[in-house]
């Protein structure tokens, strides 16, 4: 499954990025908050393989090295294009990545599949919170208004612009969380 495969090779690239990402940064804090975000990355993606040996999934060798070399560049890129983008750009990807669990399970439901939900939500869940984290070291940045405008991600006029529809105040449970990420 394509889903299974593209999710297991993008963690890896987050993971890259996060590790240029906190050892540009100087705030101790921030450091300590990417670096925990990497951790939960790779553990991400020791669990969607997990889910791909079980269903006898093969390891992508297209997407393990396309996503190899992006995130050794954006890795690389933290060090040259200064503190806000790179937390910016840290949130938008977050942003999108929410779905692609849910994504996953509403694909395991529709065979009938039920076991994944936990985790998967667990998953989503989790991007969401390195969502708000990233969106909340740049929201009082003046840069934050042109880069909405560009990149369609933010926060415009307090309200949130993101790639999904998931609030960390008012969480569905696991049992609702079907109704996430209906959109494309």
């Amino acid at each position: 499954m394509d889903l299974l495969q593209r999710a297991y090779s993008a963690e890896k690239a987050a993971a890259f990025a996060y590790q240029g990402h906190a050892a540009a940064v100087k705030n101790t804090n921030e450091k300590t908050a990417i670096s925990q975000i990497e951790l939960d990355e790779w553990n991400h993606r020791k669990t969607v393989l997990k889910i791909m040996q079980q269903y006898n999934v093969e390891i992508s060798k297209f997407y393990e090295f396309r996503f190899h070399v992006i995130g050794k560049i954006i890795s690389f890129s933290c060090f040259v294009i200064g503190w806000f983008m790179p937390f910016y750009f840290a949130g938008r990807l977050e942003s999108g990545n929410v779905c692609e669990y849910f994504r996953m399970m509403h694909y395991f439901h529709s065979l009938g599949i039920k076991e994944h939900d936990a985790v998967l939500y667990e998953m989503g869940i989790k991007e969401k919170e390195h969502e708000v984290y990233f969106l909340e070291q740049i929201k009082t940045n003046k840069l934050l208004p042109f880069f909405e405008k560009v990149f369609f991600w933010g926060r415009t006029d307090h309200a949130n612009r993101s790639f999904n529809d998931v609030e960390l105040e008012h969480k569905y449970s696991i049992e609702d969380s079907e109704k996430y990420c209906k959109k494309s």
